[in-house]
């Protein structure tokens, strides 16, 4: 039987400063999900950065991000290595791809001796995707949710990790759907071809992932954010209501 090489892809989202890079808006958050053959791996990255410039407030309203919550963490330039390392190959699935590929592109630049993120990696735009598919019709990734029933329940404000694991789901529905999300394991082909027609129920993977708990500074950081919040949400921040 002839062997198939299998198909990787990372599904990846970013936040960012602003709109754009011609303002020298900088990349604060990548958050990528892998796909094996369809199928989510349980393999990460996820990294919070600091752009060394200020966040817009409107880009706040959006991500909830702050300067103060980024003071502490790396620049782009002492993850790009690691991040590179874990794209390098794969088609990279992305919301609007122009957007994020061109910020990515930004930073490289700006570290220089790297290479651009489209020269490593094929692309696939599930915004276009969208467009095409329903023509005429809103796209955003909440709108894709309902129409394909992804939960995204716990979506109150964009972050890069959440957001590219709930298109991931939407991207699986959108082009034929999944029976279950779980470890890659080998499969022949006709099960392989007949699971990727199936549109069922989509499971998360039922994998014992590595938990590292927040430091102190961390968790200061995070209250921080949450207050501040509550003092721009007038009294209304979600996750201090649940407490």
């Amino acid at each position: 039987m002839a062997e198939h090489s299998a198909i990787r892809q990372i599904v990846l989202d970013t936040e960012t400063t602003g709109l754009s890079t011609a303002d020298d808006h900088r990349i604060i958050e990548i958050g990528c999900v892998e796909l094996i053959n369809r199928r989510l791996t349980g393999a990460t990255f996820h990294q919070y950065i600091n752009p060394q410039r200020e966040i817009d407030a409107g880009a706040v309203e959006v991500h909830g991000i702050t300067n103060d919550f980024l003071a502490d963490k790396p620049l782009f330039a002492d993850i790009a290595e690691d991040f590179l390392r874990f794209v390098d190959g794969a088609e990279l699935v992305i919301h609007n791809a122009v957007f994020d590929v061109g910020f990515l592109n930004h930073e490289l630049a700006k570290v220089g001796n790297l290479p651009m993120i489209d020269s490593i990696c094929s692309v696939l735009d599930t915004l276009k995707m969208a467009r095409d598919k329903h023509p005429g019709q809103k796209n955003n990734l909440d709108t894709l949710c309902r129409r394909y029933g992804v939960d995204n329940s716990n979506r109150e404000l964009h972050g890069a990790l959440l957001d590219a694991e709930i298109l991931a789901d939407v991207y699986l529905m959108m082009t034929g759907g999944q029976v279950s999300l779980t470890l890659v394991a080998e499969e022949d082909e006709t099960q392989q071809a007949d699971e990727q027609e199936a549109v069922g129920i989509i499971e998360r993977p039922k994998t014992t992932l590595k938990v590292i708990q927040a430091d102190t500074q961390e968790l200061a950081a995070h209250q921080a954010m949450l207050e501040k919040l509550q003092s721009s949400s007038g009294g209304n921040c979600v996750w201090l209501k649940e407490r």
